[in-house]
C-alpha cells in the first residue's frame, strides 16, 4: 500500500475510503496526520512500548500484547517483501518462512484501539495488524501499515486521492 503510485485505481479508492473513514473517526485528516507524525517522531518505535500504549495530546493508541523489538525488526523486513510478492509470508521453501509465520501467529490476535482525546472529535476505531486472505496469503492491514510504517506523504496522497471521473 505504501507504494501508492503502483496501485490500480480500484485499490487507490479502497485505501482512500478506508483511511478517510479512520481519519474521520479520529477527528479528521489533520488530527490523523498529526497522530502519524507523533508516531514517526517517537524513538524507540512506539510498538515496542512496554505499557502497550502510545499517547499524545490528541489521543491514544492502545494494544493488548507487548511487541518485542526482534518481532518489530522481522515485521519491517517482511513488510518490504510483501510489496514484491503480494504476501507477507515468504514462499514455504525460503529460510525465513517459519520465522515470519510465527511472527504472524504472535501478532495476529493483537487489537489496536485508536481513540481521540476528546469524545466530540469522534468515536475512534480499532483494527488488527493483518488481513488473512487465505491459508497461504496474509497481508498487512492497510490501517496498521499507514499508522506505523508508511511515509506521511504517501498517507496524505491516499487521504487526498480523487478518483478519475
Amino acid at each position: 500500500m505504501c507504494d501508492f503510485n503502483t496501485l490500480s485505481d480500484e485499490e487507490k479508492l479502497h485505501y482512500h475510503t478506508l483511511l478517510l473513514d479512520a481519519a474521520e473517526k479520529f477527528g479528521g485528516k489533520n488530527f490523523f496526520l498529526q497522530l502519524l507524525e507523533a508516531i514517526r517522531d517517537t524513538k524507540p518505535h512506539p510498538l515496542t512500548a512496554a505499557n502497550r500504549e502510545f499517547t499524545f495530546e490528541l489521543g491514544t493508541v492502545k494494544w493488548n500484547k507487548v511487541i518485542f523489538n526482534d518481532k518489530l525488526q522481522l515485521l519491517q523486513k517482511a513488510r518490504i517483501n510483501e510489496g514484491k510478492q503480494n504476501n507477507l509470508l515468504p514462499p514455504k521453501d525460503e529460510k525465513s518462512y517459519k520465522k515470519v509465520l510465527n511472527l504472524v501467529r504472535t501478532l495476529k490476535p493483537i487489537v489496536f484501539h485508536v481513540k481521540p482525546a476528546h469524545k466530540e472529535d469522534g468515536p475512534g476505531f480499532f483494527f488488527q495488524p493483518f488481513v488473512r486472505v487465505d491459508d497461504e496469503t496474509t497481508k498487512l492491514n492497510p490501517l496498521f501499515d499507514a499508522l506505523f510504517f508508511c511515509a506521511i506523504e504517501t498517507v496524505k496522497k491516499i487521504l487526498n486521492y480523487e478518483p478519475k471521473a
